[in-house]
């Protein structure tokens, strides 16, 4: 048995991934800062399904500010502690207590659109804050971490991606700050013999999603019969990835540790265009969709499209879960959960 920290535990694909490693037999430390860049209730639903912790999250209003008041909780092998990793100091304190083997760096501020309005906090996150994992790995020698990164870095690149394209042209604060965070880490590879693996992620989907990504938006708003607002005519196209699928990538890097790598976790099919994203979603509804048309955004991408020959080679890993199964899985936790999720803010 293993122990490993995960920041950003109580995040989309954090929580998931935790839930992997403890299934696998390993103790999970957890940690996260619960912001509130997008409605704090889905962050409380995660932890309420790793914590045991009965109604917690379940729209309670009153479930996030128990989390943050409630100090460090304990199930079985996972430990959750609000902490964020922009504070070396704790940081380090946590490193002291627990013998970690590995850590899974999840814990990011994200979102392309929202890093043009608050550049400094995505640097500070995103790139100080794993500058602070690093040094409390040296200091603790703790000799792998996985890094969660992007496919934004692509931008301007052909496709499909390939993880040995240049990626010196991001378009957005979000995109800078993780191509700094890569840039950091390898430093430390090279410096100190630090095994690191960089996962970039490609449109990530699932049960829990984030509401302010377009697959839970769409579902809720299909649902409820509000318009979507969709930026451009729908023919732009994502790689997407189900967030089993891309946790259980993130979990064989923490497994087999090797160097420094890059590494694309994507979906590795012809990329879906939105509007087929929008008719799997009106099929498992059984409603059609309205939809308000906006002008294409400079800072968003065309296309993504993943080559995972790497991870395949690398890790034996490839996705498993097509985008339409994995939008019927998405709708139906939708459905199960809709007292609750109509309050959620998108």
């Amino acid at each position: 048995m293993s122990c490993f920290l995960v920041t950003g535990a109580a995040g989309f694909i954090g929580a998931e991934v935790c839930r992997q490693l403890i299934a696998l037999g390993h103790q999970v430390v957890g940690i996260d800062n619960l912001n509130d860049y997008y409605d704090v209730r889905l962050k409380d639903w995660r932890l309420s399904q790793l914590l045991g912790s009965g109604a917690l999250g379940i729209g309670d209003n009153a479930a996030h500010s128990l989390y943050l008041g409630a100090g460090r909780q304990v199930n079985g092998p996972f430990t959750f502690e609000y902490l964020d990793i922009e504070n070396r100091e704790k940081l380090e304190a946590l490193f002291t207590e627990f013998p970690f083997d590995g850590v899974i760096n999840l814990a990011a501020r994200a979102g392309v659109r929202y890093s043009l309005e608050n550049p400094h906090v995505y640097l500070s996150t995103n790139t100080v804050g794993t500058l602070n994992l690093l040094e409390c790995q040296r200091v603790h020698d703790v000799k792998h971490q996985v890094l969660a990164s992007t496919s934004s870095l692509y931008a301007g690149c052909p496709v499909p991606f390939r993880e040995d394209l240049p990626v010196n042209t991001p378009l957005s604060p979000y995109a800078a700050s993780k191509k700094g965070a890569e840039m950091m880490a390898y430093s430390y590879h090279h410096l100190y013999g630090l095994d690191i693996t960089v996962e970039r992620f490609f449109t990530v989907f699932g049960p829990a999603g984030r509401p302010d990504m377009s697959p839970f938006r769409f579902v809720k708003w299909i649902a409820e019969g509000t318009p979507i607002t969709l930026y451009g005519d729908g023919t732009q196209s994502r790689d997407f990835t189900y967030v089993e699928d891309v946790a259980r990538g993130v979990v064989l890097a923490a497994l087999n540790p090797g160097g420094y790598r890059i590494l694309n976790i994507g979906g590795g099919r012809d990329p879906i265009v939105l509007n087929d994203m929008i008719h799997f979603i009106e099929k498992a509804l059984g409603k059609k969709a309205v939809i308000d048309h906006k002008p294409f955004h400079s800072a968003d991408m065309l296309e993504t499209a993943a080559d995972v020959t790497l991870a395949k080679d690398t890790l034996g890993w490839s996705p498993q879960v097509t985008p339409e199964e994995g939008f019927e899985r998405t709708v139906a936790w939708y459905v199960a959960n809709k007292e609750w999720l109509e309050t959620v803010t998108t």
